[in-house]
């Protein structure tokens, strides 16, 4: 009898196998990262930063991932995930999945890396491998830098077990009496304003003769834990010094605000950053493997944690702090460097000193706008020399009239900032919403908003329950007795530091139903409004989930109808279940379905019946993936979009986001061009396979290797000094290829 085959009336495709957990794809992407770290493809300092972003991500992920789990277990929450797992049962999974990813990377730095380090003469030294000279050395900086900084805290019936800070790195020390013959235990922090890694001196730089090296040595140092460490007496006169241990918590740094009862945001946001300096419960420890079990017992029963918290190492603690190497001055250990190229739209734009331009002609910012809408790509093209120009001309137009902008992250010693605050002296309209919740930048943020606000800014702090991660700019500009406006919609954040180092997309545009869109949205930021149509914008948590879906099931009836469906999405994440869901019945229809998801990805392609039809590829390169585009093939008439929302259900219920149609023929060309290169990157690609894993492409043997990123960086390089024009030469991105090659897309 023959089997029937299965309809989809027939599956559930709300049956968690079709999910995969959400924590442990994350852990996933982090081991993509770790990776970096392992190819001997990447630049050796390189290498160093990889482990050391592995560790800083790891950092965040038991302050908020972990941490939010435990509560859920303490809580006694039973709520399963789609994926069908309970918090405790995530937690077990966690652990079992983690232990070994951190000591595999702790034993590829102390076994790989540090001798290769020693290869090109950089020594991070043991203090007992040290020479007389060089302990000589670092006993006088001791005394003269250190010693000052330190307290010392006893512990004892007396002197309660100390407050130990998120994130310290510490010294467990065992201490004998010198006159009873008392065993004692203290605790010493290691201060966060000295360097990690403390320098020697060029004329004790001798290298140990348990290391080689093929070359002089260039830097060598030493962990400052061991240079405590060992001149532990002066702390503790008259006593003896039995055994040290370093050790590092994590916390529980998570903000909790009820925004509905706080009468005052920013203060209820102060109050919590008060706390979390003092964090809350402790969630992870790690400590060295030699560590003895009386003193891991006592620390774990301080601190109130168990077995399956504690993350034993080989080595020395916190390697996130590795990341400090690339300030060595050595090109040839990094990657090659990157300088951002003026978009060839602009480089007719006048670069003259904005205080001093002229904004009669056509040879500024806004002028270029009005030819064409403009789309910029960094970091490939310069941040500084169109969004920030942008921002800066228009606070010296005498034409512009207003300026509205969000404000989620933004860098220290924001230029953007400055800008906002040049246009409220030169007497516009300037008003800035600047999310305070912005998660790890609150501080940050608050800092900005009392400087905005002494400074006549329109300060708005965004909506209740909702965070406004929409990355949007208006200027409001006269021309010719009427009024124009001039709008900026990106996929990343205000920060010219990050823009260096994420990819992200920005489209510039004077077009009135956007501007219209832009205005209305900014009246629902900052005033009181229902607005539920907008002429082209995307809005969450208005209309942007139903519109998504809605064009999903487009392509759904296009194949059904004998045309070819096709979608291709790129973003940082892909977990909402509904838009999974639809998805899995596009796939089910025929609709070939490419995805671009850098981290976590709860979608499981290429099951039979349920989305064979789909492919899964996370990129992980140079800069961090992080702009977000939307291909729609519309049978022929594609509609694409970029914008700030990933596919989760909190960028689509319940945080504010933009996300914009890119309707110039030409840039939306550029964008298809972009997918088709990441699609085809045989470099730094990974494909998710049906079990959850991820397998790194590698070039055939008669196949050239095709980075993305490198390949972008290229093409801005060599971009003529007048806009692409589209032609007949120029591909579109294939829509049958099963694996779309570079060659299609020249």
């Amino acid at each position: 009898m023959r089997r029937r085959k299965k309809t989809t009336v027939d599956i559930n495709l709300s049956d968690p196998q079709y999910y995969f957990n959400r924590e442990l794809s994350w852990l996933e992407f982090n081991n993509r990262v770790l990776h970096e770290a392992f190819d001997p493809r990447t630049p050796l300092l390189e290498r160093l930063k990889f482990l050391g972003i592995f560790g800083s991500n790891l950092d965040e992920y038991f302050m908020v991932r972990v941490a939010a789990l435990k509560e859920q277990v303490d809580a006694q929450v039973t709520k399963l995930t789609p994926d069908g797992r309970t918090p405790q049962e995530q937690l077990d999974l966690i652990g079992e999945r983690l232990h070994p990813l951190v000591q595999k990377q702790h034993h590829h730095f102390d076994q790989a890396l540090r001798p290769q380090l020693a290869a090109q003469g950089i020594f991070l030294l043991n203090y007992i491998d040290l020479s007389q000279e060089q302990r000589t050395y670092l006993q006088t900086y001791f005394h003269e830098q250190v010693f000052p900084v330190l307290t010392p805290l006893a512990i004892d019936p007396s002197h309660p077990f100390p407050y130990i800070s998120n994130l310290s790195l510490n010294l467990a020390v065992v201490i004998k009496d010198g006159v009873t013959g008392e065993e004692l235990f203290a605790r010493v922090k290691v201060p966060k304003m000295l360097p990690r890694f403390i320098a020697l001196p060029i004329e004790t730089q001798t290298t140990p003769t348990s290391l080689s090296k093929s070359r002089a040595t260039v830097w060598a140092g030493v962990p400052v834990e061991q240079v405590i460490a060992h001149n532990l007496e002066p702390l503790f006169p008259g006593m003896n010094i039995q055994e040290y241990h370093p050790f590092r918590i994590t916390r529980n740094a998570d903000l909790e605000v009820e925004e509905d009862e706080a009468d005052d945001l920013m203060l209820a946001i102060e109050q919590e950053l008060r706390k979390r300096r003092f964090g809350g419960s402790v969630v992870r420890m790690e400590i060295n493997s030699s560590m003895p079990a009386p003193i891991r017992e006592m620390l774990m029963r301080e601190l109130g944690i168990d077995p399956t918290d504690i993350y034993d190492v080989e080595g020395i603690l916190c390697l996130r702090d590795l990341m400090s190497f690339l300030e060595l001055p050595l090109p040839d250990l990094k990657d090659p460097p990157w300088t951002a190229i003026k978009p060839a739209r602009l480089r007719r734009v006048n670069e003259i000193d904005v205080e001093k331009a002229s904004f009669e002609n056509d040879d500024n910012f806004f002028g270029a706008i009005r030819k064409q809408d403009l789309l910029v790509h960094h970091p490939y093209d310069s941040f500084s020399r169109s969004v920030q120009r942008f921002i800066e001309e228009a606070a010296h137009d005498p034409n512009v009239l207003a300026i509205k902008m969000t404000l989620y992250r933004t860098s220290g010693d924001s230029p953007i900032v400055q800008a906002l605050i040049t246009a409220a002296e030169n007497g516009k309209q300037v008003a800035a919403l600047v999310e305070l919740k912005a998660r790890f930048d609150e501080e940050n943020n608050i800092n900005w908003a009392k400087k905005l606000e002494s400074a006549g800014v329109h300060v708005v702090y965004g909506l209740v329950g909702l965070k406004t991660h929409t990355k949007l700019t208006l200027v409001v500009r006269r021309e010719d007795g009427h009024i124009r406006r001039y709008v900026h919609v990106g996929t990343g954040n205000y920060n010219p530091k990050t823009a260096r180092l994420y990819t992200d997309l920005g489209l510039f545009s004077c077009r009135e139903d956007l501007g219209a869109d832009t205005t209305d949205l900014f009246n629902f930021l900052t005033g009181y409004s229902r607005q539920k149509i907008y002429r082209k914008l995307l809005v969450a948590p208005v209309n942007l989930r139903d519109r998504m879906l809605e064009f999903i099931q487009r392509e759904v009836e296009h194949q059904r109808n004998g045309r070819q469906g096709r979608i291709v999405a790129k973003m940082n994440a892909l977990v909402d279940p509904q838009i999974i869901a639809a998805l899995y019945e596009a796939s089910q229809a025929g609709v070939q379905i490419d995805l671009i998801v850098r981290g976590i990805c709860c979608l499981r392609p290429g099951i039979k019946d349920v989305s064979e039809t789909i492919r899964v590829v996370s990129i992980v390169g140079r800069f961090l993936e992080h702009s977000r585009v939307f291909y729609f093939h519309n049978d022929g008439q594609s509609d694409v979009f970029i914008g700030s929302a990933d596919w989760m259900p909190r960028n689509l219920d319940r945080r504010v986001e933009a996300v914009v149609p890119v309707e110039e023929p030409s840039l939306a060309q550029d964008l298809q061009e972009i997918l088709g290169i990441l699609l085809a990157d045989n470099r730094q690609a990974w494909d998710l396979q049906s079990d959850g894993r991820y397998i790194q492409r590698c070039p055939e043997a008669d196949q050239p290797e095709q980075s993305a990123q490198k390949i972008l960086m290229e093409m801005a390089r060599s971009a003529p000094h007048t806009p692409k024009k589209t032609t007949v030469e120029r591909v579109h991105l294939s829509l049958n290829s099963d694996k779309p090659e570079l060659g299609e897309l020249s």
